[in-house]
């Protein structure tokens, strides 16, 4: 029975490597190669897991290690990758995918001074009085030859869609027809029948116009493009009247050899070249240029390319980013360390309190005390930006401000001071009942008796605070004290639900704003600029964060002396 089960071990095994390999190989087809080489990396330690008896006890670890790898180690190297790219809006697709698109999409076309016009029916199937998708098309040369439309051959797919069709024509003797008094009125093919249907010469027809360019013209025949015999190519187009016309057509752009300027000196190399025009395209920091009759660059289409350390460079050398970068991370270390330090004394200030066994009611204290904590922050953080901050009828404003002292109402989400202040005032509501329970846990590690000597050798409350308590607290609270920092450090959360970080900062080039921090600001760079989304600069931003954090964290540990035991 055992051996059963360990063949049946080993074909689970062989059946998660085949799909395994397969979804490697198919990754890096693709390009995903980072992905593609954490599965393959994945692979070889879960087989060494498995097949080595030695390596017996890490086989516990496999769905641990499959999802260290996936959700952090391979977004770590994806986002180190990112951050040398131009990679955002404009610049989402790679060079090759731009070169197809250029080359093939029925959008980079056009129709030459001198093209023919050609006239086309349309037959479709019908069920029973309904006409459906299933169509024929007949298209009529300047002479009255007619052909049918041959079936159409996906060139370009994406995404499991056509995006460029091509169908030749084909001599109509080879198709059965249905004529009534000379006039063609059906098509049979493959025991179907398609009845006659549309023309845009025929007014009778006008009446299925709309089906036509619903069902057909625009999802269907807008993407293919019809050969003639003479290798001309036809495709369906607006005329001045509105009506959908079939024209000849050139694609706007090709491959030529052209001479191109480089470093000073002419070569000779293969380019995109405008058609219409004969000039070759520039291609330069990831996009292509066309120029228009002034001669001035017309931007194309961009694609991913590596750009070095200019995302870095830039936060530094680029006024209109350094400038707000400088602020944000000022702000952002001020309302890290302030988070700390007011929640701390607060909470400390609580558990002091409740640490005292004369006190009546701790337990119901203690509870009411750790509600703010036990709400879920998204809810408390709307609760005071809707009914405390809010400008018009929030609490703060309406009754106390205005009520009691009689001032001008306080613009906490517009003016950046007051803003902040909100910011701090949450913030400190959320994390006090944390500092409070975490130092009333170490407050009650702390002996009595140092407490009892101390008394008898005349030390005051203070002195012993000073002395012994607080000096053994911290060897407890100090690692957290650095966790909450950096938990601060990147507290997105309440900064975007309470101001998004707002109010904006003025002369600025990028999505800052007066309460951003660094993840705030590298979130609106990366999903929610105005300008586009710039995934590089923002991984470049994040990058930044991580060194950031991890200095301050070591630097932290390093002087509360956090640790020590391990060390030695």
């Amino acid at each position: 029975m055992a051996k059963f089960w360990k063949l049946i071990g080993y074909l689970l095994l062989a059946l998660f490597n085949a799909f395994s390999i397969w979804g490697a190989l198919f990754l890096f087809s693709r390009g995903f190669y980072e992905l593609s080489i954490t599965f393959f990396v994945l692979i070889v330690l879960i087989d060494y897991f498995v097949l080595n008896s030695r390596a017996y006890p890490y086989r516990y670890m496999i769905p641990a290690v499959i999802l260290l790898f996936i959700l952090v180690l391979y977004p770590i190297a994806f986002t180190i990758k990112t951050a040398f790219t131009n990679y955002g809006t404009g610049h989402i697709m790679t060079r090759q995918e731009v070169l197809d698109r250029l080359l093939t999409d029925p959008v980079y076309t056009y129709v030459p001074d001198n093209a023919k016009s050609y006239d086309y029916q349309i037959f479709v199937r019908y069920n029973g009085i309904d006409p459906t998708e299933d169509f024929k098309m007949i298209v009529v040369n300047e002479n009255g030859e007619k052909y049918i439309v041959g079936n159409i051959k996906p060139v370009r797919m994406q995404a499991g869609k056509m995006i460029l069709g091509e169908a030749e024509l084909i001599d109509m003797e080879k198709v059965q027809t249905i004529m009534e008094n000379g006039k063609l009125i059906a098509i049979v093919e493959d025991g179907k029948t398609y009845n006659y249907f549309y023309s845009p010469s025929d007014k009778e027809t006008a009446i299925n116009e709309v089906f036509f360019k619903s069902k057909i013209a625009f999802p269907i025949l807008s993407k293919v493009e019809i050969v003639d015999n003479q290798r001309n190519r036809l495709s369906l187009r607006f005329s001045s009247d509105g009506s959908l016309k079939l024209v000849q057509i050139k694609h706007l752009y090709r491959m030529a050899l052209s001479e191109v300027v480089e470093n000073g000196k002419t070569v000779v190399k293969t380019t995109l070249v405008n058609d219409r025009t004969n000039k070759p395209l520039l291609e330069e920091e990831g996009m292509f240029y066309d120029f228009d009759e002034k001669g001035e660059k017309v931007p194309v289409l961009g694609y991913i390319s590596y750009v070095g350390s200019k995302n870095f460079t830039k936060i530094f050398t680029d006024p209109t980013v350094s400038g707000p970068f400088t602020k944000i991370f000022l702000w952002n270390f001020t309302y890290a360390a302030l988070s700390v330090l007011f929640t701390f004394v607060i909470g400390l200030s609580f558990a002091l309190v409740l640490n005292n066994n004369t006190l009546r009611g701790r337990t119901i204290y203690r509870t009411l005390l750790i509600i703010p904590w036990a709400i879920p922050a998204f809810i408390s953080v709307l609760i005071w930006k809707n009914g405390f901050f809010n400008e018009t009828y929030g609490v703060f404003n309406r009754f106390i401000v205005t009520n009691l002292f009689n001032g001008d109402p306080v613009k906490w989400m517009t003016n950046p001071f007051w803003a902040k202040v909100a910011v701090l005032i949450v913030n400190t509501w959320l994390g006090f009942p944390y500092m409070m329970t975490v130092s009333l846990g170490a407050l009650q590690s702390i002996p009595d008796e140092l407490y009892e000597a101390a008394s008898i050798d005349g030390a005051s409350k203070p002195k012993r605070f000073w002395k012994i308590t607080f000096p053994l607290l911290m060897t407890t609270i100090a690692p957290l004290l650095v966790g909450s920092f950096a938990f601060n450090f990147n507290n997105f959360v309440n900064i975007y639900l309470l101001t998004a970080g707002g109010p904006a900062i003025p002369n600025t080039t990028t999505p800052a704003g007066a309460t951003d921090i660094l993840i705030s600001y590298t979130y609106k760079l990366a999903f929610e600029a105005g300008r586009g989304q710039d995934f590089g600069f923002a991984s470049a931003i994040s990058i930044l964060i991580f060194f950031i954090v991890a200095g301050i964290s070591f630097v932290n540990f390093r002087i509360s002396g956090s640790f020590e035991e391990v060390n030695r």
